[in-house]
């Protein structure tokens, strides 16, 4: 039906009889002449109609917004004064000969190309339409050639792409499964799959040595902005290589990815820092390394003090005081601490005290806040030392439960730097390593995987018993820019091993051979020494295009409350249909029939 792409088209086709199909993105009537943008995934080309033809010229006078044409003419020379530097194809136009109305268009329910704001739902309800949208074809375009890029690069190191099952077990992997009912095995259910962690173990088990998989994973958990109940990650697993080896291969072909793509350099060799270090300066282990600020521990200065939302956190072994120095930020107002303080509110932070440093050299008295009062002079300048203060910076202090003190003052940092454009590059890669193995759940009472229950120790099963809330994994995350964009760890490959982990985590013998019994004898069968990576590829491409959420680059994504307004799912499904599958509905909690 056509010979050419409407973007394609340039100075090298002049004189050439084309054959276009696309969308009218405008028509335009100018004194006679009509002037068509013709829209297509490759870009606009201008078409003009002169009257001329009068057969031609009235299917084009009556043309609308989004009609989908085809148009036949010759390719030539803007006029003198008219090339459009904006458009690739702004220094010709098409004469057309011939048109055709290939279907008509209603009235878009929004503009395709247009600063006005659409609602996101109205967006994903006609996700079609959106999809039209010059932003979002681009969006697309760069998921395709990072998939493309990550495929030929690990096809170039001898990987396998193999695919895994979708209907599958439950297994425990820190959110829901989606439950999929079984008509021929009745009261029975497969899981779809949140990674296919137990397969690729497997394959290495086989002997398959290396092995990857763009793979769909399914979670039922609360969304963000950049999380979905369905999403895809770029799934890597090998035999014979330790995690800096996994990492150094990982590393290269992340660097290519975003030079050969976006034409982005990351340096020659990633960072690295311990899960320890990340969460004692930054607050978080997942960094943003473009701002430079800093948590500065200052619990041994605050001990003694009679303020006692210090000197209360600074005795208590799970307590955290810190300080942040914030360069020049003492020309802050009132009002914008005040919102700070509602912000780190969110985080569980019960206030958010700080230091105006006016004048280091008066001591005392050249600081300004109402909590200097409660501390002597040389408290405070033992403390102003330490963040390393100068004259017209704001000191910001966090005082409470660890793990209180970190979100709240982490998210502090992050929001201070982006707010007072306080960073130090566009692109900051590093690798957090020497994760905990396992964390303690106060209200559960027992110990969780901080990744999954095959990740490896970095000590013997001795040890691992000895000490297992001291004890570090051989786990490893990729972050770029504050975004965690990749996970991965060494496995475990002995049966005595990951058996402790799970006696550890109160997984016992008998739930172990239920849930994981095939792992547990695929281990005692020479099992090698395996380990691999996930890249979450919706952020990699969020990322990489400058997306705000992973939603504008996921083609049909779910809304934050994980429903599907194109298809209005999820949805009811008939009683024959529930019957079939032996499931009878049960009314929710706290529902009356009313309701219902």
């Amino acid at each position: 039906m056509r010979s050419h792409k409407c973007g394609e088209l340039n100075t090298q086709h002049l004189g050439q009889t084309v054959a276009l199909c696309g969308w009218v993105h405008r028509r335009r009537d100018h004194g006679g002449v009509i002037f068509i943008d013709l829209r297509d995934r490759a870009g606009l080309v201008q078409v003009v109609f002169d009257p001329d033809l009068a057969e031609s010229f009235a299917i084009a006078e009556s043309v609308r917004s989004e009609y989908v044409l085809r148009i036949e003419g010759i390719v030539r020379d803007r006029p003198e004064g008219t090339h459009n530097a904006n458009m690739s194809t702004g220094q010709i136009e098409v004469l057309g000969k011939h048109i055709e109305v290939l279907n008509e268009s209603e009235t878009p329910p929004f503009p395709i190309e247009s600063d006005i704001e659409v609602n996101e739902e109205t967006r994903l309800r006609f996700r079609y339409i959106d999809l039209r949208r010059t932003a979002m074809q681009q969006k697309m375009k760069v998921r395709r050639d990072v998939t493309r890029n990550l495929r030929q690069y690990l096809d170039d190191h001898e990987f396998f792409e193999i695919e895994t099952p979708y209907l599958t077990k439950a297994t425990p992997e820190g959110a829901r499964d989606y439950i999929v009912p079984s008509r021929t095995h009745q009261n029975s259910f497969f899981a779809l799959p949140q990674s296919p962690q137990l397969y690729k173990q497997l394959l290495m088990i086989a002997g398959m040595d290396r092995y990857y998989q763009v793979v769909r994973c399914f979670r039922d958990e609360d969304l963000r902005a950049d999380r979905q109940p369905e999403f895809t990650q770029l799934d890597i697993e090998t035999s014979f290589m330790n995690e800096q080896e996994i990492m150094v291969i990982m590393e290269e072909m992340i660097r290519r990815l975003f030079k050969e793509i976006i034409d982005v350099d990351l340096g020659d060799q990633f960072p690295v820092i311990s899960y320890a270090d990340a969460m004692r300066r930054y607050g978080s282990d997942r960094p943003d390394l473009r701002i430079e600020l800093e948590l500065i521990d200052i619990a041994d200065e605050m001990k003694d003090v009679d303020f006692k939302v210090f000197s209360g956190p600074a005795n208590d072994p799970n307590g955290r005081v810190v300080a942040m120095r914030l360069p020049e930020g003492g020309d802050m107002t009132r009002s914008t601490i005040d919102e700070l303080t509602k912000y780190v509110g969110i985080y569980g932070a019960k206030g958010l005290a700080y230091i105006k440093v006016n004048d280091l050299a008066a001591g005392i008295e050249g600081l300004q806040s109402p909590i200097v009062k409660f501390a002597p002079a040389d408290v405070w300048a033992s403390v102003m030392q330490k963040v390393g203060a100068q004259n017209g910076d704001l000191v910001f202090f966090g005082a409470d439960k660890t793990h209180i003190v970190n979100e709240a003052m982490g998210a502090l940092r992050v929001k201070l730097g982006l707010d007072r454009n306080l960073l130090t590059g566009p692109w900051k890669p590093l690798w957090v390593v020497d994760f905990p193995m396992f964390v303690w759940d106060e209200k559960a009472q027992r110990f969780t995987a901080i990744h999954h229950p095959f990740t490896a120790p970095s000590c013997s099963v001795e040890d691992l018993v000895a000490n297992p809330g001291t004890a570090l994994s051989r786990a490893y995350d990729l972050v770029l820019n504050g975004t965690e964009v990749g996970g991965g760890s060494i496995r475990i490959n002995r049966t005595a091993m990951q058996q402790t982990v799970f006696d550890i985590l109160g997984i016992g013998h008998d739930e172990a051979r239920e849930k994981f019994g095939f792992l547990l004898d695929a281990l005692k069968y020479g099992a090698p020494p395996h380990g691999g990576i996930a890249f979450g590829l919706d952020r990699l491409v969020m990322l990489m295009t400058g997306a705000s959420s992973i939603r504008d680059v996921i083609a049909f994504p779910k809304t934050q409350t994980a429903a599907c307004p194109l298809f209005n799912a999820p949805a009811l499904v008939s009683e024959e249909q529930l019957k079939e599958l032996g499931i009878r509905l049960r009314k929710p909690e706290g529902k009356t029939e009313k309701q219902d």
